[in-house]
């Protein structure tokens, strides 16, 4: 039986690539019983590294056969919810659009996940996460101040603007359906989402504190005390002094005793004042600056490789990696007081479930 805050929920997803699978891990890490279609010929093996893969069941659907599309809708009108990924009309080229699945069960959510979103001029483009946040103002904004802009993982597009906003927004889909309300469709558009985690910065642009230019705002590595900065043995450090009491301790604990450092929100002294922190923490190694700084409310960490992360004290006491079947992963998140999710299972072979998923769900082909 599965735990979980989502226990009890039971949600479709048709299988994708990248956030679509992200979302599903997710779900089913907080309890929810996610079964994934996978189509002939998408090769899923089952293997263990395929970490975002865990946890759900699989059944092998044939989208182009009429009798499994019939077997899709019956599990479809028990579910709570679907997630999918295609391009807009793929779905409903394949009979399983809103229309005729609402129809068949009107209080499910009916979860859309797209780059570009299902309308709009790019909708039926290809893309990637480069791409949808390129047009949000967010990629032109990371990076060096004299390169070019620097892709940050697929993290903010596929993911976080993404998979997250997906998961919420199903999840409020399901609440409003509990709260007597219909079911619905939920677009989500990567573009859209990553437009949204900027919300911060266009507020910060618009009250004049942030400016287009790389590497020359607070939070963009433009400031002295708010960058990661290279040790004596070629490792790195973060510091992130923001506020005027984090920044004494800062400048304590590293010996920055020249008046200089006084003007902190002086912007025409951040250049130079970098310069100095750079040729200060080069000094020593990022074990002997850890032993100085760690703990203390500089707002200080070392930054580590994923070789690395598993094995650090904070994440080994929160137990924030977990190990399963030899492969080193996140652990579930967020945590539960009371409902505690965790992994169901093992990454699933394509149609491994299939005959188990049909049982459970009192659905007979044919």
């Amino acid at each position: 039986m599965a735990q979980g805050p989502l226990s009890g929920v039971k949600i479709v997803e048709f299988a994708g690539i990248g956030p679509g699978p992200f979302c599903g891990m997710l779900l089913s890490d907080m309890g929810a019983d996610v079964i994934r279609i996978d189509r002939p010929g998408d090769g899923r093996p089952g293997r263990a590294a395929d970490v975002t893969g865990r946890g759900r069941r699989s059944i092998g659907l044939n989208l182009k056969d009429p009798a499994d599309i019939e077997v899709a809708l019956k599990l479809l009108e028990q579910a709570d919810a679907l997630i999918e990924g295609f391009r807009p009309g793929v779905m409903e080229r394949n009979g399983l659009g809103p229309d005729v699945v609402l129809a068949r069960n009107s209080k499910l959510v009916y979860g859309r996940m797209t780059g570009w979103g299902q309308t709009g001029a790019l909708s039926h483009s290809a893309g990637h996460d480069l791409n949808y946040i390129a047009i949000t103002g967010a990629l032109h904004a990371m990076g060096d101040g004299d390169g070019r802009p620097r892709p940050p993982l697929n993290l903010v597009g596929d993911y976080g603007g993404g998979a997250l906003y997906l998961a919420m927004g199903v999840l409020a889909g399901i609440l409003n359906v509990k709260n007597g309300g219909k079911g619905q469709v939920i677009d989500v558009a990567m573009s859209d989402g990553a437009a949204s985690l900027a919300s911060m910065f266009y507020g910060m642009k618009a009250a004049g504190i942030w400016t287009d230019d790389r590497e020359a705002n607070m939070l963009d590595g433009g400031a002295h005390f708010y960058d990661t900065y290279e040790c004596a043995d070629g490792k790195w450090v973060s510091i992130g002094s923001i506020e005027p009491q984090f920044y004494a301790i800062l400048r304590e604990k590293a010996g920055l005793t020249d008046p200089a450092f006084d003007a902190q929100m002086d912007k025409s002294k951040w250049p130079e004042l970098k310069k100095k922190v750079m040729d200060v923490i080069k000094t020593k190694t990022r074990d002997q600056w850890c032993e100085i700084m760690e703990g203390t409310d500089i707002c200080f960490a070392p930054v580590l490789s994923m070789s690395e992360a598993p094995g650090y004290k904070h994440n080994t006491d929160r137990e924030t990696f977990i190990e399963l079947e030899g492969v080193v992963q996140p652990a579930p998140a967020p945590r539960f007081s009371e409902t505690p999710g965790g992994v169901q299972r093992r990454p699933a072979g394509l149609g491994e479930h299939t005959d188990e998923i049909l049982k459970d769900w009192g659905v007979s082909r044919g």
